[in-house]
């Protein structure tokens, strides 16, 4: 067949896969599926079996297909443009599945020419080749069970442990040149081991496709494609599939911040800057040497958002860790005075990444409600895991950074000197202002960190007392919790993409121990409901002690929903031996001692308290019912209790602590200046002299109304009153508007009635909003 006569039979054989409303849609930025309108979809038209092709390259004099049914031939079979939407398509009946292809692109511009991979395209070759390959989709699913229930393992509520991992490095083949496994050999081990340790999800680093494998994947060029490393795309839904089959969620790290410059990918596509801005001082990430893509782009959203759902909805992935969003939503990420371009309103703030975050998020919980999109998001951006219709970005859950950094800042200290800083408590001023996981990532083991192991302090026996007990104060926090691969076991090394985990180990005893160790917390997280249904709710925690400074000593509970169980957690961050340690308990009876990290089986020296304690009636500061004494290791440790006595019996015990017992105001202040209103319920109208009180220094208002609970409902209105937040931490440009509902859970007043102080539970109702300089 000519040149000509080829060209002529590709345009009568367009199948018309794009409608004018796809079109529309895409150029107005509202088109969410385009994985099933461009690229390579194999098909049979008029009898003849071939491939439809679509490429958006809107400046580009000339689009054509070269591959291997071809000869790469740059003029055999040229695209036709669909009207004036910048898409060429065309339908091939030379290329089949298997198909190698790519488009060659001759722009308007200087005669720029060019080879690029299909930005759509469902495999490609295995770099450093870069040719796309024509493939379909066609699986046969067999986890319709968990797709069902899934909304369960994925609500805020359930337990959520997640085992992050990079499929290339968790084991490999020795005797086959140190290959990975291929995504087909990994999922019955991974399933099963994931099964044994506990863990509810598996979070993969990307397995899009990307060029350069010492990146991890956060270097996409594929956002249609998984890496064909590991195998096919049906291979990696095998692997889902298995994991689904074996109750284990699947999330996927995906990178809509920045892409790789590499020729074949989406940079300069058409001769032009067409995904990412043409000024670098908007469309070059220094740090990583990347292009970013330019959010106020129509089609370049669409892109985007079709990519999201892409991977959940072909590859029933279960949620979006979405990577670097702090870099998106800053004009100034990590640029110096003058290598940033302000927004209109003279801001930092990124507004086309941050509209195009909100309806990311919308259209995936939108399309998907019983998935999470995750942010990985390292600076006090406020609202990020809140609803777009409270003015938040959408996202459902956000890595705490901080939190990271602080505890690993404090573990490494010598025990001797942690009582100098006692930073274990910042935590719980914010833990509640978002949606958080706790993340032991991979981060923290790379580029000359070392192993989580190698940061604790001491020698070796030490060292694996530490690692336990970092693990168990980690574990008794309020949120999700995020673990890279091999800190379940202590691998004593760095970790690194080119080799495997260091399973060995595992023979050794005090490895043995940690391993054993994060699988019990995994079950028990799991299984105990209050460890883990106020993960995002302030209910579910409460300090029983966090002021031991002297001793570094902490202590808490855990307290469910539908439950009257309740958990206590001590931890002891020396290496002193604290016998008959005395903490408050809400409730008497015996207490079984649940979890030690200093026993035996865990590498420890065995102190404990003989598997239970009786709670006895001596009145304390912090709980004035009971009190347990605690035997305490001369190593450091979590032990976590649970009430085991009946639920009769414990209800029975449930009389209010004496009042002088109660803190006179359990109040929470948000770490910004705002401006509070709201309604306070309660049996006193002498509530404003208690507010009175936190007058001291202040940089917020309150003006509320007293609801009085005798008989007909009444209102008393006071004037606006300044209170004290409790810290104020660097403050972001811009303008916000939040509403809590909080519940505090004391309120010491001196009513008007002769019947002396009384102390009621009152809810209060605020609203903040605030310009932030």
């Amino acid at each position: 067949m000519s040149h000509e006569n080829s060209a002529q039979h590709s345009s009568h054989s367009a199948t018309g896969r794009l409608t004018d409303d796809d079109v529309f849609l895409f150029n107005e930025g509202t088109q969410f599926q385009l994985y099933d309108k461009l690229g390579a979809h194999p098909l049979v038209h008029d009898g003849q079996q071939g491939t439809h092709f679509a490429v958006w390259a809107p400046n580009a004099e000339q689009v054509s297909v070269i591959g291997s049914f071809n000869d790469w031939d740059r003029e055999a079979h040229r695209l036709h443009p669909r009207g004036d939407s910048g898409i060429w398509e065309g339908f091939i009946p030379e290329s089949t599945k298997g198909a190698l292809y790519k488009y060659h692109v001759h722009s308007r511009h200087a005669g720029y020419r060019v080879d690029k991979s299909d930005p759509l395209s469902f495999f490609n070759e295995i770099p450093p080749k870069s040719a796309s390959i024509v493939w379909n989709l066609v699986y046969n699913w067999t986890d319709n069970e968990w797709l069902r229930t899934r909304g369960r393992a994925n609500a805020l509520t359930a337990p959520m442990a997640i085992y992050e991992m990079h499929v290339g490095s968790w084991k490999r083949i020795a005797t086959e040149q140190n290959r990975s496994l291929s995504y087909r050999e990994l999922a019955v081990p991974l399933a099963e081991y994931l099964q044994k340790t506990g863990f509810t999800h598996v979070e993969f680093l990307p397995l899009t496709d990307h060029p350069f494998f010492g990146s991890w994947g956060y270097q996409t060029t594929g956002y249609f494609a998984p890496t064909g490393n590991y195998g096919t795309p049906q291979d990696l839904m095998y692997l889902i599939d298995t994991l689904h089959t074996y109750g284990i969620g699947v999330l996927l790290d995906w990178v809509p911040s920045h892409f790789p410059t590499d020729e074949q990918g989406l940079g300069f596509f058409d001769g032009t800057h067409l995904y990412e801005h043409a000024d670098p001082r908007q469309g070059f990430q220094l740090d990583w040497n990347t292009f970013i893509f330019n959010f106020g782009r129509n089609e370049v959203r669409s892109f985007l958002i079709s990519s999201a759902l892409f991977w959940l909805d072909k590859y029933h992935i279960d949620g979006l860790r979405m990577d670097a969003v702090a870099s998106m939503l800053y004009l100034d990420y990590s640029r110096k005075e003058g290598e940033w371009i302000p927004n209109r309103h003279g801001g930092r703030e990124n507004l086309e990444a941050i509209t195009f975050l909100k309806r990311l998020n919308e259209e995936v919980y939108r399309h998907f409600p019983d998935v999470q999109t995750i942010a990985e998001e390292s600076t006090a951006w406020p609202l990020v895991s809140r609803p777009t219709y409270l003015g938040g970005l959408g996202f459902g859950l956000k890595w705490d950074m901080g939190w990271m950094h602080d505890t690993l800042t404090y573990m490494q200290k010598d025990p001797i000197n942690r009582k100098y800083h006692h930073n274990l408590t910042f935590r719980m001023l914010y833990a509640f202002h978002e949606n958080f996981v706790l993340p032991l990532s991979h981060d923290e083991v790379v580029y000359g960190k070392g192993a989580l192991l190698g940061k604790m302090p001491g020698d070796e026996w030490q060292r694996f007392a530490n690692l336990r007990l970092l693990y168990g104060h980690m574990y008794s926090q309020a949120a999700k919790k995020l673990l890279f691969m091999g800190g379940e076991f202590g691998q004593p090394t760095e970790w690194s993409h080119d080799g495997q985990l260091e399973w060995s180990v595992l023979d050794l005893p005090l490895h043995q121990g940690v391993h054993r160790w994060v699988t019990d917390l995994n079950h028990t997280y799991r299984r105990e409901s209050s460890l883990h249904e106020g993960d995002v709710d302030p209910s579910g925690i409460e300090w029983i002690d966090c002021q031991d400074t002297e001793a570094s000593v902490i202590s808490l509970m855990r307290k469910g929903r539908a439950t009257d169980e309740i958990i206590l957690v001590v931890c002891n961050f020396t290496p002193v031996p604290r016998p008959n340690y005395r903490i408050g308990a809400p409730r008497g009876g015996y207490w079984k001692e649940l979890l030690n990290s200093d026993a035996t089986i865990y590498g420890g020296h065995g102190w404990g308290n003989g598997g239970a304690i009786e709670a006895t009636p001596v009145p304390l500061r912090t709980h004035s019912f009971a009190h347990l004494h605690v035997a305490r290791s001369f190593r450091p440790l979590p032990q976590i209790f649970r009430l085991t006595v009946l639920i009769a019996a414990a209800q029975s015990h449930r009389s209010r602590p004496p009042i002088h017992s109660r803190p006179t105001v359990v109040f929470h202040i948000p770490p910004l200046p705002i401006t509070i209103r709201g309604t306070i319920e309660c049996d006193s109208l002498s509530l404003f002299h208690e507010i009175k009180k936190l007058q001291q220094t202040s940089c917020v208002f309150f003006q509320a109304r007293v609801l009085l609970m005798y008989g007909n409902r009444k209102q008393v209105s006071f004037p606006r009153c300044q209170i004290t937040p409790a810290y104020r931490s660097g403050l972001l440009g811009g303008h916000y508007e939040q509403t809590h509902h909080l519940v505090f859970r004391s309120v010491r007043i001196r009513s008007l009635l002769p019947t002396g102080p009384r102390s009621h539970p009152c809810l209060v109702q605020r609203t903040r909003t605030g310009r932030l300089e």
